[in-house]
């Protein structure tokens, strides 16, 4: 299979995405025409509308899961982490600034090293990496001698969500989980036929999806982790069962012949980012998983219409698994693509559970699903659609969290209305001209309404959209929020909460296609207009949005507008933009205890690795952003934590290049030498002892 030029990406804008990461990781997601072909307003119009981008634009803040332990202890005695951020690059020191606590760290400089680069002060290692044994008796990871049976005991492939919970009986213990989105098989083995993969090959990819339970040791006098063979280790993966729950379950557009009563399903495929609930289960999204099926035609308009509006290609997949099970093949197993595209949950105490499929929340490309909780005990669910021109939900339940009841709380997504968000700006077109000067109101700022797709109440199920059933909501989600108008946005991907003002930030990662010319510029019909502000994205937004959480109105607001601080067409929230690290992409988002928002990146436009940052959200500070660490050359940065003891992050497709192969890899992270590289998870923690808020 030639890879080559499949990737439209750098054609349209210099992206660090592979052809191969575009293929193996999405199916070419952003190759040819969009799959939204609705005339729903697009948020580009919207956001035009309200305000175009100042001699600095748009800033994209994605929360990513931070660096307490990095802002907030004092610089170390060699100066490894500066107090003061700089003006200028990061580095420079033409003045001084005092940042927020959390952020008193100097910012790392775009690079392009094959190695994790962190501040000065601190210092990392590897927790574990693909291939290494997570149950007790599985083998060393050899490359060139794996099998199928081992990879479903070793470590997934393309780690990316990550969780770090409590051990429940040992102090001396956390639970480490996270998930695997996909595999590349090219660079996995030293004799892959993509044209003819063996069933052995094939297999060891489906025991690399999925997920992994780890318990690790905490080490004494430092921020480290170590990993350990416990009763709660577990993998998850394609062949896992899975109970289906809700709307979906039982439908006649779910049932298969190996499961008449479409509620039993095997797998679950590309899962990306995730949350853990307040009642100490794991949610993950279920995203690109279109492109592991084959043949996909159907002769159900209902059925067609989906396959068409997700993208589902005509022929044989990229990784050819309908050779060997048919369920991939749609036109075997036409029901099968109505199985994928749900929120999961599972236990990660009770290695013998069950893992379910949520319907009530929506089947789409689900990003990651992330809990909010009211003051009153109203619980939401925010998930973003992981697509370009794809759409904002969130579910409000109707039932409130009950400490100690696990299978009540694990019911709690099963109940309520899932919505889907429509935008508006609030300034006059006719202030906008397109040249990058603020409207009026001084602000990128609108307001919102949330739009009822479906309620689900103890196993009775309401459709609030014409012309659609209940269950064909909650299967055929997209076409559902097309019909309500629902506001068209740049990839929105992960959708967390702050935890102490409640305000909700979106993850923007980019879209190539706003404005797009050439031949796919009719097939998209989204062309700028007086009011879009960035023409062919290519850097990312970050939206703020002040929620009625459990109501169905809101305000917004751009906080970041990403991309080169010299460049107009980028924003910082207000801050000096001659004081802030250049930022592309962002797709993960976390929080410290300072009440910072760390983002995560995938597939910087800018020239340089990707990596993990920190940004202010609120105060005089609001819009600083600073880098605090870079993954290696062709990885992504995914999944961040962020303690008072340390920074967590993992490190996906390390060398995943065009120029790669399994013979001549362009990158040898994290084991050096000549060896192929592996995705891991990387620890950061302050080497003089001196971490987060706490004493040494």
């Amino acid at each position: 299979m030639d890879l080559k030029g499949r990737n439209l990406l750098s054609s349209l804008f210099s992206s660090s995405r592979s052809s191969l990461t575009c293929t193996y990781k999405c199916g070419n997601a952003c190759f040819g025409a969009c799959d939204n072909t609705s005339s729903n307003p697009y948020f580009g119009d919207q956001f035009s509308r309200r305000k175009a981008l100042r001699a600095g634009g748009l800033a994209v803040v994605t929360v990513g899961g931070g660096a307490a332990l990095a802002a907030c202890a004092p610089p170390s005695s060699n100066g490894s982490s500066a107090a003061t951020s700089t003006t200028g690059t990061p580095g420079s020191s033409s003045s001084q600034h005092i940042s927020d606590k959390g952020m008193q760290f100097t910012p790392v400089e775009p690079n392009t090293e094959d190695a994790i680069v962190i501040p000065e002060g601190y210092e990392h290692s590897i927790l574990i990496a693909w291939g290494d044994p997570v149950i007790e008796g599985a083998p060393e990871f050899d490359v060139q001698n794996q099998t199928a049976e081992a990879a479903e005991k070793q470590f997934g492939f393309n780690n990316d969500f990550a969780g770090l919970l409590e051990h429940p009986s040992d102090d001396s213990r956390m639970v480490y989980v996270c998930s695997h989105e996909y595999t590349t098989e090219p660079q996995m083995f030293p004799d892959y036929d993509p044209e003819n993969p063996s069933e052995e090959h094939v297999k060891i990819g489906w025991a690399g999806h999925g997920l992994t339970v780890l318990e690790v040791s905490k080490v004494k006098g430092s921020g480290d982790l170590k990993r350990e063979f416990g009763p709660l280790n577990r993998r998850i993966t394609a062949t896992t069962p899975f109970k289906l729950v809700g709307p979906a379950a039982g439908s006649e557009y779910t049932k298969t012949k190996a499961d008449p009563t479409g509620e039993t399903v095997l797998g679950t495929l590309n899962n990306c980012a995730g949350g853990v609930t307040p009642w100490g289960t794991i949610l993950s999204g279920e995203e690109n998983f279109d492109q592991y099926f084959a043949n996909a035609k159907s002769d159900n308009k209902r059925t067609q219409i989906s396959l068409e509006r997700f993208g589902f290609g005509d022929k044989a997949s990229d990784r050819k698994w309908e050779n060997f099970d048919d369920r991939f093949d749609v036109s075997k197993t036409p029901n099968e693509v109505n199985r994928f595209g749900y929120i999961v949950e599972f236990d990660p105490f009770n290695p013998e559970s069950t893992p379910i499929k949520h319907s009530a929340n929506g089947r789409f490309k689900h990003e990651a699903g992330n809990i909010h909780i009211t003051d009153d005990g109203t619980v939401v669910c925010y998930s973003g659609d992981d697509s370009r021109f794809e759409y904002i939900y969130k579910f409000v339940s109707s039932k409130k969290m009950v400490e100690g009841d696990l299978e009540h709380n694990m019911s709690i997504l099963d109940n309520g209305t899932l919505y889907v968000a429509v935008m508006e700006g609030n300034s006059p077109e006719e202030e906008i001209d397109g040249s990058g000067v603020l409207p009026e109101d001084g602000a990128f700022d609108g307001t919102g309404s949330w739009k009822p797709l479906l309620t689900c109440e103890d196993g009775k199920y309401e459709s609030h959209v014409d012309g659609f059933t209940a269950e064909e909501v909650a299967i055929f989600t997209r076409e559902a929020a097309d019909e309500v108008g629902a506001t068209k946005m740049d990839r929105p991907e992960d959708i967390e909460v702050h935890p102490t003002s409640s305000k909700v930030y979106v993850a923007l990662t980019n879209n190539s296609y706003r404005g797009a010319t050439g031949e796919n510029a009719d097939s998209n019909k989204e062309d700028p207009r007086e009011w879009a502000p960035v023409k062919e994205n290519k850097n990312g937004l970050v939206m703020e949005i002040e929620d009625d959480h459990a109501g169905e109105s809101f305000t917004w607001n751009l906080l970041l507008v990403c991309g080169d601080p010299k460049e107009a067409a980028t924003y910082f929230g207000g801050f000096d933009k001659e004081k802030v690290s250049p930022i592309s992409c962002p797709d993960n988002l976390a929080f410290d205890n300072h009440g910072l928002m760390w983002i995560s990146t995938d597939g910087n436009a800018l020239g340089s690795n990707d990596g993990l940052y920190a940004v202010t959200t609120e105060g005089n500070n609001r819009g600083e952003l600073k880098c605090f660490l870079t993954v290696p050359a062709g990885a992504e940065t995914c999944g961040p934590i962020v303690t008072d003891e340390r920074v967590m992050v993992n490190v996906q497709h390390p060398g995943e290049s065009d120029d790669a192969t399994f013979a001549k890899p362009t990158s040898n992270w994290p084991d050096g030498g000549n060896s192929t590289p592996r995705p891991a998870v990387v620890t950061v923690w302050r080497t003089d002892g001196n971490i987060g808020i706490q004493d040494a």
